[in-house]
């Protein structure tokens, strides 16, 4: 089966027979009655993927890979913050009446900053340093930035990465204040393994080991009977996943770049509502 069926069963397995609720305490998410949402977590979840291994993408239920690739080049690529510019409709509760999510996300990382070699962002620096520098231990971003939080709609979930050569291999750490982990948590997973894809083949590199380390592991209180749903279902092998490898600039990545064969995954209808 999936090695990313297997770590995500161990985790939800985990965080419902062990993990701490909040039921007494005032949280901030709603559903979309203005019920409060509330979560069971764990803190503190590290897993580790081999992308030498296999592509870390669940079987148990369907991951739309592409909407999940398209998402990450609107905020690594295009550095957006306007949902006009994205090919989905997941951020929509977040946009204002223009579209935009506020400084927020690609706006973050779109950001120039001054260094010794020039004005640069944080991607071109992270695919600066992987051509000049590869031994360094800076090679970094993070979009967490406390002066913007107030002009963000959303505080970024998943807001740094930091990446590490290895002789020929790229590896990256994702690190994530909080995961809504039926919603999301492979979706992160799914794009921070193409990121670093992308990253070490534009880099003459291949992809190596990313790990996720998660603050907050939560399930909503609604979506645990989704989650033991799922957990009953059959699992698979891990598909393939194509790269185009004529692809040398970052930025001339698709979505059309990316091909996963041999995709076989259980059948799961029921819409998850999502806490705002």
């Amino acid at each position: 089966m999936s090695r990313a069926d297997e770590i995500f069963a161990q985790n939800m397995t985990d965080i419902i027979e062990n993990g701490f609720w909040d039921t007494d305490l005032q949280v901030r998410p709603r559903w979309e009655d203005g019920t409060p949402a509330h979560t069971v977590k764990k803190f503190g979840i590290v897993n580790r993927y081999n992308l030498q291994e296999e592509f870390p993408i669940m079987t148990m239920r369907r991951t739309a890979f592409r909407s999940a690739v398209d998402e990450l080049l609107w905020i690594w690529q295009k550095k957006s913050n306007n949902v006009h510019d994205l090919n989905s409709h997941i951020w929509d509760s977040w946009a204002d009446e223009n579209g935009s999510i506020g400084k927020a996300y690609g706006y973050q990382l779109g950001v120039k900053h001054k260094y010794k070699e020039g004005e640069m962002d944080q991607v071109d620096r992270v695919l600066y340093d992987l051509k000049h520098n590869p031994a360094s231990r800076r090679i970094m971003t993070n979009i967490y930035n406390f002066q913007d939080l107030h002009e963000m709609n959303l505080y970024p979930c998943a807001y740094s990465m930091t990446f590490n050569v290895t002789g020929d291999t790229l590896n990256g750490i994702l690190n994530q204040r909080s995961n809504d982990m039926l919603t999301a948590n492979n979706w992160n997973v799914v794009q921070y393994a193409v990121l670093l894809i992308m990253l070490a083949q534009v880099s003459g590199l291949k992809a190596g080991e990313l790990v996720h380390v998660i603050a907050d592991a939560h399930i909503y209180d609604r979506h645990i009977p989704m989650v033991k749903e799922i957990l009953q279902k059959p699992r698979h092998k891990a598909p393939k996943l194509i790269v185009d490898e004529s692809v040398k600039n970052f930025y001339d990545f698709t979505v059309d770049s990316f091909q996963l064969v041999d995709y076989e995954y259980e059948k799961f209808d029921q819409k998850i509502p999502v806490a705002v």
